[in-house]
């Protein structure tokens, strides 16, 4: 059986109830409302599908940084990071389509430390500009090895960030921090001593690859 993330029970409730409206509509009245039936079953379908939150088993390790979120690299940079690590860092960026399981996941273990929420607008998430101007939530872990800020970004299509954690949690690698719904992004800012292990086009699962690794 799927398990479905909670926050999308009444997205699937509402997908279902249409779908089964239309059916009966088409049943009774026919014509048109047969095609608005089979527009919406690959809706409804999608739907649960989005929220799925699969298990995720793979390495850990206090060495490792494992990827927060399922999706493809857009950007691999030296930044100045100034909210939490407060030093020139590296941030990886990945982006989530619609079809990527959108539960985020703890890169390292640690203790959650600081939580960040900032309104924005909601540029595409896979341009650049949108680290800085999205809608965004930053979690800042302290680790054995140092510090991470995890930033979840909204995008053009996601309207609402679900963090998990307040200060003063655990964090525990590969497991759930969070969701946004629909096309979304996320950051993970590392320090700069750090070494990054993907490359821009490289195709991540939450909770499994390894971004980076502490040196």
């Amino acid at each position: 059986m799927i398990r479905i993330a909670p926050e999308g029970t009444p997205f699937i409730i509402a997908a279902t109830v249409v779908l089964i409206a239309l059916l009966v509509t088409g049943v009774k009245l026919g014509g048109a409302w047969w095609v608005a039936f089979g527009i919406w079953v690959p809706i409804a379908i999608w739907v649960p599908a989005f929220f799925r939150d699969p298990a995720r088993p793979g390495e850990r390790g206090n060495n490792l940084i494992i990827a927060p979120a399922d999706g493809v690299v857009v950007s691999v940079a030296e930044v100045e990071e100034d909210g939490y690590l407060q030093t020139p860092s590296k941030r990886v960026a990945i982006f989530m389509n619609v079809f990527n399981v959108h539960v985020n996941r703890y890169p390292i273990n640690g203790t959650v430390e600081y939580l960040n929420y900032r309104e924005g607008k909601f540029f595409n998430a896979s341009l650049d500009k949108a680290s800085i101007h999205n809608e965004q939530m930053s979690l800042g872990i302290n680790s054995p090895n140092g510090k991470v800020l995890v930033r979840q970004i909204a995008g053009l299509v996601a309207r609402r960030i679900v963090t998990d954690p307040q200060p003063g949690d655990s964090a525990v690698q590969g497991e759930r921090l969070g969701l946004i719904r629909f096309g979304s992004r996320v950051d993970t800012f590392v320090p700069i001593n750090a070494r990054i292990t993907v490359e821009v086009g490289t195709r991540t699962k939450a909770g499994v690859t390894v971004i980076g690794v502490w040196e």
